[in-house]
């Protein structure tokens, strides 16, 4: 399996992305919507990607966040979503908003999406919302750069509430390095409990 990819974009034909890497491979790979909105040709990308083997194809879903990775996965595990409906979702919103559509029982925010209909709405919101009981909690709305993710992800690791972490990320030193950073925020965090 393909888990991540790190290249130079090559080209970008709508939704897909060709990623050359160090070792000269190219990779197509299908980029959500706010992710195209942040890359032109020739940047370097890192990206979380799921492989989808079929008998007859294989396909590459890239993610920016582990976040948005987990959700495409979980949406699959939904009878009747299939890849492209999964990361139509995924690509059209964000994570907390889909969270937050799942908390809320709003079906109608899953119709806006183009080829989801009432039924399968409704058996997103009844089957993800057992499975966000623990895993999911949501963050605030604020922008997260690259270095912020990654300290999210750090300190969500360590065990740390995911509603704590968003709201010390906000107050912590947006200059300092990552391991500064997360001194910072678990000190924070700690000075808390």
């Amino acid at each position: 399996m393909i888990g991540k990819i790190k290249g130079t974009v090559s080209e970008i034909d709508g939704n897909e992305v060709l990623i050359e890497t160090v070792s000269g491979l190219f990779y197509k790979v299908y980029f959500t919507n706010a992710l195209l909105e942040t890359i032109v040709e020739n940047d370097e990308v890192e990206v979380y990607t799921y492989h989808l083997i079929r008998e007859d194809s294989q396909m590459l879903f890239g993610f920016e966040h582990k976040k948005e990775y987990r959700l495409f996965e979980l949406l699959l595990t939904v009878q009747g979503v299939g890849p492209k409906s999964a990361f139509m979702i995924v690509s059209e919103s964000t994570g907390d908003k889909i969270i937050n559509a799942v908390r809320q029982n709003d079906h109608a925010y899953f119709t806006r999406i183009k080829g989801l209909g009432k039924k399968t709405a409704l058996k997103i919101i009844l089957e993800l919302s057992q499975k966000f009981h623990s895993e999911f909690t949501l963050l605030p709305d604020i922008p997260f750069s690259n270095e912020d993710q990654t300290v999210h992800d750090a300190l969500l690791s360590l065990g740390f509430e995911s509603k704590d972490i968003g709201d010390i990320l906000s107050k912590i030193s947006k200059d300092a390095s990552i391991e500064d950073k997360l001194k910072e925020a678990i000190g924070l965090i700690s000075s808390r409990t």
